[in-house]
């Protein structure tokens, strides 16, 4: 059995996506007093007594505009409600019913989903009952004085909502390998995460900024799960203004922080440019693993030499993460993207990967017999002891050595390519942390007064 689903309705500005981050006790959604921040359906996880559900924060609607995005935001809330176990209808108690609200009461009452009335902003406990008596008039039973911002009010509110949720019992989260799309805006990250699912889940336009929250959902490929992120295009820093953009970069730059691995989704037709590399310094900066998917393949005029040239040139212009996989894809037809995961799979698991420090020791002493370390015109020579490592997520390596500063740039280099030719590491960066004789004496010194004083 599935986690329920609770889906968060109501027009714009009443505070759902402040109800929200109430409910998951996070600052997930973002809020902005702008109308229509949240377009695309979001899902958070969500705790109250003894069960877990999912809560859905869903766009500001409105039934008789078909301006811009509002028909999609729409689609996206009935979607979310075709899935959901409950729904809470979040009103403002301080702008009373407005039409907009007797029009989505009407609908609600059209659809089987219980359906639970949240008067939010009743910040003042003894006028709250009073603000929320006049919402009995939508039809749909007691109205729940609260405040999203302070919490008043919310624990009746998830209380009843118990009510209606089905009994998941001891259910497991399964494990999940969290995956981020990011990329420049327009490349079709949303197309791609729609690709993976079959569905609209996040909406498509040509418009640039179309996506501004993080959109996270979790799908099953076999035994395995993903949550897959589909993150707001990532512009200069000079072009971004304060608002509901610059809150969904923070996102996108948080998503990668949380990944386990990141999709770099770059144009075709516009090969890589330099905001693409700056993403991809990021994610290496991280310690994220990568995929590079290069969309839009389907509209680029190709020969038999055109794939293992683009490959070359994205390898080229992408150096900070030359270990990463690239994939040439089409999120419109579908093209490879189900192969997308395969390279998922292989990442994800590198960039968990412990080796043993006796093959680590065995690289090594491989290494130094065909390249000996540097040695300075003083005749000073560096030397490698021994190695092991230290940590992983990504795989950090220990090198104990004479004195760091005896190894330059280009031999440190030629030892991170032996580990890499030698035990792979495809699709995760690698940390090399390179010691000298004083920090482990050091470190002997500090373990030898803990003694003393167990």
């Amino acid at each position: 059995m599935t986690t329920p689903i609770v889906a968060i309705i109501g027009r714009p500005n009443v505070g759902k996506s402040t109800f929200v981050n109430r409910l998951v006790e996070g600052r997930d959604a973002i809020v902005h007093d702008e109308p229509g921040v949240t377009r695309d359906r979001t899902y958070r996880d969500a705790f109250w007594g003894d069960r877990d559900f999912q809560v859905v924060d869903t766009g500001g609607l409105i039934f008789d505009d078909d301006t811009e995005f509002l028909p999609h935001i729409r689609q996206q809330a009935m979607a979310a409600l075709t899935e959901a176990s409950a729904a809470i209808l979040v009103v403002d108690g301080q702008a009373g019913i407005t039409a907009a609200d007797e029009a989505i009461a009407t609908w609600l009452r059209q659809q089987s989903v219980p359906v639970l009335v949240a008067v939010n902003k009743c910040e003042s406990v003894e006028q709250g009952m009073s603000q929320a008596a006049e919402f009995w008039e939508l039809g749909l039973g007691e109205p729940f004085p609260l405040s999203a911002i302070h919490g008043n009010g919310t624990g009746e509110l998830l209380d009843q909502l118990l009510t209606h949720l089905p009994d998941t019992g001891d259910l497991e989260p399964a494990a999940e390998t969290r995956v981020a799309i990011v990329g420049r805006p327009n490349v079709g990250k949303s197309s791609l995460l729609n690709a993976f699912v079959g569905e609209e889940r996040a909406i498509v336009s040509p418009i640039s900024g179309t996506t501004r929250d993080a959109i996270d959902m979790v799908i099953a490929s076999g035994e395995k799960h993903y949550r897959l992120v589909d993150t707001a295009g990532i512009r200069k820093k000079k072009n971004v203004e304060y608002g509901p953009e610059f809150f969904g970069i923070n996102r996108a730059f948080k998503a990668i922080e949380r990944a386990d691995v990141v999709l770099l989704v770059i144009d075709a037709l516009d090969g890589v440019t330099e905001q693409d590399q700056k993403l991809a310094g990021r994610i290496e900066e991280d310690g994220r693993g990568c995929v590079i998917v290069v969309n839009k393949w389907d509209a680029v005029e190709k020969d038999s030499y055109t794939i293992y040239d683009h490959e070359q040139l994205v390898r080229t212009r992408l150096r900070f993460v030359d270990w990463a996989d690239i994939i040439f894809v089409s999120a419109h037809t579908g093209q490879r993207v189900e192969r997308i995961l395969q390279l998922v799979d292989v990442a994800a698991e590198q960039h968990q990967r412990r080796v043993s420090t006796a093959v680590i020791n065995e690289v090594l002493e491989e290494a130094l017999k065909w390249h000996t370390p540097p040695t300075t015109r003083q005749g000073r020579q560096g030397k490698i002891y021994y190695g092991t490592q230290v940590s992983s997520q990504p795989p950090s390596i220990a090198l104990f050595v004479n004195d760091p500063k005896l190894f330059n740039e280009n031999y440190k280099r030629y030892i991170e390519k032996q580990f890499r030719q030698s035990l792979g590491f495809q699709g995760t960066p690698i940390r090399l942390f390179w010691r000298g004789k004083k920090v482990r004496e050091l470190e002997r010194g500090s373990s030898a007064n803990r003694a003393t004083k167990v």
